[in-house]
């Protein structure tokens, strides 16, 4: 990658460093941590307990077009239809009722513990993750990661956010100006868009082949190929991991793809290839 680089995909994520923090003076951890225990806990009952017979309200609902509805006309028969649910949509609702029915009551002792869990994760997370002479500040990174820190902090936070947000924001730039300098067709760049897709299958030889699965994605294509590949560069554990970024560059003989995806380590590929074909399987 040459501008969608992994440091560049960190600085991303380090352009919020201030949001939904609240300032305090003290240490007051054990406090802190029982009240948002106490709120995870109230909104995982809430999501737990929601039955889902409503869903079934939806069929024979009367619908209105909607310029009809908000226009203060008056609506007309043709303006409205009833909404049928199909019967596998039905089955499916069914089959979500029975497993709510089914369901034991909301166990609040697991919660707690995967809460627990969660949040000694999130500690070592933001030790690990923000610049380190902001760590050798904060006197509690607990109590910073369940969202409180001093005004000082706070003021230090939002100053690296803005610097974070201003150098992303170069970078793209930079890599929006080198793109549009290839003088690529969209459609072939419209065959490597597969953001958010996992990685099921990755196959090298005379052609790399990759197929994903799209659930998690925004395309329903499921594989792609590259012709006549030449392996620059390949790093990490890509099955399993999910397509983050793209970079298409034209080369004298076709082009050459440079893919970042997300999971451990943030795995890597470099190909150059004479075309690119994608398919849906």
């Amino acid at each position: 990658m040459k501008y969608l680089t992994k440091d560049w995909y960190e600085t991303c994520q380090q352009t919020g460093l201030h949001f939904g923090l609240r300032v305090h003076n003290g240490a007051l951890f054990q406090r802190l941590y029982k009240r948002k225990e106490k709120e995870h806990i109230k909104q995982e009952r809430e999501i737990y307990d929601i039955d889902p017979r409503y869903m079934l309200e939806h069929d024979g609902q009367v619908l209105t077009r909607v310029d009809k509805a908000f226009s203060g006309e008056e609506v007309a028969e043709e303006d409205q239809m009833v909404y049928h649910m199909p019967p596998e949509e039905r089955t499916h609702i069914e089959n979500l009722i029975a497993e709510y029915d089914a369901c034991p009551p909301f166990d609040e002792k697991k919660c707690k513990e995967e809460y627990k869990e969660a949040m000694e994760w999130n500690f070592q997370y933001k030790a690990e993750h923000l610049p380190k002479e902001l760590v050798e500040q904060i006197a509690d990174i607990r109590v910073f990661t369940l969202g409180y820190c001093t005004r000082e902090i706070l003021q230090q936070l939002k100053k690296q956010s803005a610097e974070n947000t201003k150098e992303m924001d170069r970078v793209s730039k930079e890599y929006m100006e080198a793109i549009l300098a290839q003088d690529i067709p969209g459609e072939i760049h419209s065959r490597v868009q597969f953001h958010d897709c996992t990685v099921t299958e990755l196959l090298t030889g005379d052609e790399v082949v990759i197929r994903f699965d799209t659930h998690g994605g925004f395309t329903n294509i499921n594989k792609v190929t590259l012709v006549a590949p030449e392996i620059i560069k390949q790093e990490g554990e890509i099955v399993g991991s999910y397509w983050l970024y793209q970079e298409l560059y034209r080369i004298d003989q076709g082009y050459e793809l440079h893919v970042l995806f997300g999971g451990e380590h943030m795995p890597e590929l470099i190909v150059r290839c004479a075309d690119i074909l994608v398919e849906v399987e």
